[in-house]
């Protein structure tokens, strides 16, 4: 594709076209992935989910009425994913697996600091409510807007802001005590 289309302009080519398709897949792999390993925090778990997202997203192209971002609708399919992974078996979390994180050029001490910073975060966010949570992974890992955070969740942006607003502070909160806690050791 030569030229710079938009994503709805994409998704309504990629209803006959595979190469617009691939195009929209490139654009949005990296916050489908990041958005279910959120939630999972297993690797192996959050390649399959954003496989199956993406094959829900080819399927269902045609369905897709452009009222929204393709990103909300696209995310909107991603959370409906893993809701069925979460209903037919319990999350495991092996943190080890989560935290495969680019570290190339960084410390030891830094690359430690960095995979203590994100085991707090993940299991942060499993002791705050769940939709607070959920606004988070949307939001920071999935890099949605508050806009399309509440299409997904059927919400009004001032409700999905007001989640993020008491998430990140509950997050804070448990962040810092965790750390507290690790550095009285």
């Amino acid at each position: 594709m030569t030229e710079p289309f938009s994503d709805d302009q994409l998704a309504r080519q990629a209803r006959a076209s595979a190469e617009a398709f691939a195009e929209l897949y490139r654009r949005h792999v990296t916050r489908v992935f990041r958005y279910h390993l959120a939630c999972t925090g297993n690797v192996h778990d959050a390649e399959d989910l954003t496989s199956q997202t993406f094959l829900a997203a080819l399927e269902g192209i045609r369905l897709w009425r452009g009222d929204g971002s393709f990103a909300a609708w696209l995310m909107g399919i991603a959370s409906r994913r893993r809701a069925l992974l979460f209903r037919r078996r319990k999350p495991e979390v092996p943190l080890e697996a989560a935290l495969h994180l680019p570290t190339s050029g960084l410390s030891l001490e830094s690359e430690a600091s960095l995979r203590l910073q994100v085991e707090t975060v993940v299991r942060a966010l499993k002791q705050i409510p769940r939709e607070r949570a959920e606004v988070i992974r949307l939001c920071l890992f999935a890099g949605l807007t508050c806009a399309e955070a509440a299409r997904v969740l059927r919400k009004s942006e001032a409700a999905v802001k007001m989640l993020l607003s008491r998430g990140l502070r509950d997050l804070r909160e448990r962040s810092s005590l965790a750390l507290e806690a690790t550095d009285e050791r």
